[in-house]
């Protein structure tokens, strides 16, 4: 009786979901798109091969109208597509080796395009991409969050944090970051998680600042997602975000992708998503524990039935950076050194996340020891040392600055 009851779910899940081709267009700047229409948000993985050079994205539960076949010119030889039982296979043959961005799916009207991006690069001797971050800062519009002293609002305080990380992530080479929010908007809790699966995210980390009815309970702390709370402060969070779910599950919109009817059909793949975000927050908890501004209120990483990370195959966490119902978080969040520390120890946390768990594709696969950091109108060496956790002194040797001014578009080696 289950199997005959999961055969008809996964049929009913699988409907409905025709992709077709779109175009194939020249977007300047030796960009090309390639498109197809889709009926609803989908499981998308994607990956490159070589000898010959192609990228290969597989698109789950989706049915293909008919076989494609279409030749284009260079650097594309032809994009092709098959159906192979549920899957659809999409295939761009290539001349050479090229920049490509993980695919998005985007939403215009009612019609979704899952759109590959690729740019001629003769300067790479392999396909490569950047690693997509998903930003995703807690609360923001009609949700304040928590409130600490003076009127301090949690959303304000994980809005910049978010940025600052978004500023290193942004300005490094082969990072890629995707803001959930970019400023004070109201965003649902199936969106933040949905947003993160159109923009291809290869990991997911929200940002929150929350408060507790004790104002002695304080400390960092990093969440993964679970059924069971790990203590009674992520029990209490867990309700209080509790209140919110049940509205949003109803909100699900007809194209979006079911990622609670998903864990049925890939029970692996979220078991494995579970495994590598507890890597991912630990990386990133020891980063916060070698912060010595930062206090930590939980020494390992924490489980809570947070929505926001329960998407099925994307390593997603959440990082408490305080609670700023305590005076002491408060006032270290309100300014800006102790908001930059926190960001640094996710951005440190994330890379080395990327060292232990290479990503296919991207520079972190054949990791160089170093980060390429391009500096901007306005930095100087001290701050960017701040940013990354090293010393002035170790990027002038590593870069042979002999203490020279820097300028803006100049790329410096950052050993981390």
């Amino acid at each position: 009786m289950n199997k005959i009851l999961l055969l008809c779910f996964v049929s009913l899940f699988a409907r409905g979901n025709e992709i077709t081709f779109d175009a194939i267009k020249e977007i300047g700047n030796d960009e090309i798109s390639i498109s197809f229409e889709l009926e609803k948000v989908s499981l998308v993985r994607s990956y490159s091969l070589d000898n010959p050079s192609r990228i290969v994205i597989e698109v789950n539960q989706a049915e293909l109208e008919s076989d494609v076949d279409i030749p284009h010119n260079y650097p594309i030889k032809k994009v092709r597509a098959s159906q192979d039982g549920e899957l659809t296979r999409i295939v761009i043959d290539l001349y050479e080796y090229v920049y490509w961005q993980s695919p998005s799916q985007t939403i215009v009207g009612e019609d979704i395009f899952l759109k590959l991006l690729i740019k001629k690069d003769k300067s790479i001797n392999k396909n490569i991409r950047d690693i997509v971050v998903a930003i995703d800062a807690g609360h923001g519009g009609k949700y304040p969050g928590a409130v600490g002293p003076n009127n301090i609002l949690e959303k304000d305080i994980t809005l910049l944090i978010a940025k600052e990380l978004e500023r290193t992530l942004k300005d490094t080479y082969g990072y890629r970051p995707i803001m959930i929010r970019a400023g004070d908007e109201t965003i649902g809790l199936n969106d933040r998680y949905q947003n993160a699966r159109k923009h291809g995210a290869d990991i997911f980390i929200s940002i929150h600042a929350d408060g507790f009815r004790l104002s002695s309970v304080k400390g960092a702390s990093v969440f993964i997602w679970s059924d069971e709370a790990s203590s009674t402060v992520a029990r209490n969070l867990s309700e209080k975000q509790r209140k919110r779910i049940q509205a949003d599950i109803k909100n699900l919109k007809a194209i979006d992708f079911d990622e609670d009817k998903a864990r049925a059909l890939y029970p692996e793949m979220y078991k494995n998503k579970i495994s590598e975000s507890k890597v991912l927050g630990s990386k990133i908890l020891d980063q916060l524990k070698r912060d010595p501004f930062t206090k930590i209120h939980k020494k390992n990483v924490e489980y809570a039935d947070f929505r926001v990370l329960k998407s099925i195959d994307i390593p997603s966490v959440l990082v408490e950076s305080g609670f700023i119902t305590n005076p002491e978080d408060a006032q270290r969040l309100k300014g800006k050194p102790g908001r930059r520390m926190i960001a640094r120890s996710i951005f440190l946390g994330i890379h080395n996340y990327f060292k232990d768990k290479p990503k296919a594709d991207t520079f972190m696969y054949i990791d160089p020891g170093y980060v390429t950091y391009e500096i901007q109108k306005g930095d100087v060496l001290s701050e960017i040392a701040i940013r990354f956790g090293v010393t002035v002194e170790e990027i002038n040797a590593s870069n042979s600055l002999n203490n020279k001014s820097i300028y803006p578009g100049q790329l410096i080696k950052i050993y981390i």
